[in-house]
């Protein structure tokens, strides 16, 4: 079964009433909506009020939903429009044009996060999200947009290379350098918990 299939059968269980479906659905995609969100807001705190506001809007209309685009498609679009109402309310804004669907923050290792969440799993994912979400919004630009392009577009090095103007190997290193540093942030946090780890 597809990605597509999978959430169009978990979405007719939430529409058959099945709440924990939904939570499913919340789990998979809300570090991607969270990392698009980025791209309106930059404080980390409001983009998880907005995501969780955007998740909100999605459960009272997903009646509607009738499976014409992708799930996250359709979450997107009220990802978008709920951040950029948020930044009118708050008397900000928001940007003309709109982020491409899968232009979002690349979270290393986030999927394998939701397996079997407990609270401390949960917070150590947040934790990771959090850092690699500072990480890369304070990398320079040639490195925020390399990493982007090869970790969330997935892009190969030769069109990475084309969309920047620049040589392939000017590319492997911005993203080796836009490694390097998340990988910096996240050490000392990895190797505490696996020093916790009975």
């Amino acid at each position: 079964m597809g990605e597509n299939e999978l959430d169009r059968a978990l979405v007719e269980r939430v529409q058959n009433g099945d709440k924990r479906a939904f939570d499913l659905l919340v789990r998979k995609y809300q570090h991607k909506i969270i990392a698009l969100i980025s791209r309106y807001v930059n404080s980390y705190a409001e983009c998880e009020d907005i995501a969780q506001e955007a998740f909100v809007r999605a459960w009272r209309a997903i009646g509607s939903f009738r499976g014409d685009s992708a799930f996250y498609t359709w979450m997107y679009k009220i990802a978008v429009n709920t951040a950029k109402n948020h930044l009118v309310a708050m008397g900000r804004r928001p940007p003309t044009g709109d982020i491409d669907v899968e232009d979002a923050v690349f979270v290393p290792g986030a999927d394998r996060m939701y397996e079997s969440a407990t609270p401390e799993r949960e917070l150590m994912r947040q934790q990771i999200e959090q850092t690699v979400f500072a990480t890369v919004q304070a990398l320079p630009e040639e490195l925020r947009t390399a990493i982007t392009l090869r970790e969330v577009d997935g892009l190969s090095y030769e069109e990475i290379a084309e969309a920047m103007s620049c040589p392939i190997g000017t590319v492997r290193s911005r993203i080796f350098r836009a490694r390097e540093a998340i990988d910096e942030k996240l050490r000392p946090m990895l190797s505490d918990r696996e020093d916790r780890t009975p």
